[in-house]
């Protein structure tokens, strides 16, 4: 497993919010007007999950604050060998729920904006 770099493979997700307390305005948004197909299921935090093209669009209800969780999530080769990468660089790891078929973690960028890295479970 090398740590030289992190080999991407594309781009799986991306994850905006919205105030909290207008999750159903967004499904009516996205799922109503934009005619995504819904992903069904219990997502971490009751995300609602759409497909859009040949990625998915995250949406979660978020409180004002002054760090955002959203994020792109890239799927990678090797989940561990990103995060070897990653420390071997001095950038902090974190974790968050479980989803299952999936490994993920997640850091930010020196500016504050989160990424995450993610590898299905074969």
């Amino acid at each position: 497993m090398s740590a030289q770099n992190i080999n991407f493979k594309r781009i799986n997700h991306v994850m905006i919010t919205v105030p909290e307390g207008t999750q159903l305005q967004a499904r009516e948004f996205y799922g109503d007007v934009m005619e995504l197909e819904e992903i069904s299921g219990e997502h971490p935090r009751a995300a609602l999950w759409f497909k859009i093209g040949d990625i998915e669009l995250h949406v979660r209800q978020e409180p004002a604050g002054p760090l955002s969780d959203r994020h792109p999530a890239f799927e990678v080769e090797s989940l561990d060998a990103a995060k070897l990468f990653l420390q071997k660089k001095g950038v902090a790891i974190a974790y968050s729920s479980e989803i299952d078929g999936r490994q993920r973690c997640f850091f930010r960028d020196p500016f504050g904006n989160r990424f995450e890295l993610l590898e299905h479970l074969k």
